[in-house]
């Protein structure tokens, strides 16, 4: 299963810095994403993008979370040479993150 089947998301940057939102469709799946969505996972996952940190703020009124990560945008919109120097897919390659059944 796809994080996609269970969350959306949104993407922010400033610098090179990113934050990806990954909202629950559901509330109910908030703990599931909670044990699931780890920084450390987020961080395994974009391990050929983030050279920094990955922290994770926790919503759980919202359902949501905030990923924020440093040195990911290849030092920002006007250094990098990236396609997508604002790192705006980066939430959509996050939602591609595979989950296991349960």
């Amino acid at each position: 299963m796809k994080l996609r089947q269970l969350a959306h998301s949104r993407t922010g940057d400033k610098g090179n810095t990113s934050n990806i939102s990954v909202i629950a469709h559901d509330p109910a799946d908030y703990e599931r994403l909670l044990r699931e969505v780890t920084p450390e996972r987020v961080k395994q996952h974009f391990a050929d993008v983030v050279k920094g940190t990955v922290v994770r703020y926790e919503l759980p009124r919202l359902g949501a979370f905030n990923f924020v990560m440093t040195l990911a945008l290849g030092g920002g919109v006007t250094r990098s040479l990236a396609l997508d120097a604002h790192g705006k897919s980066l939430s959509s390659a996050l939602l591609d993150l595979e989950l296991p059944d349960s």
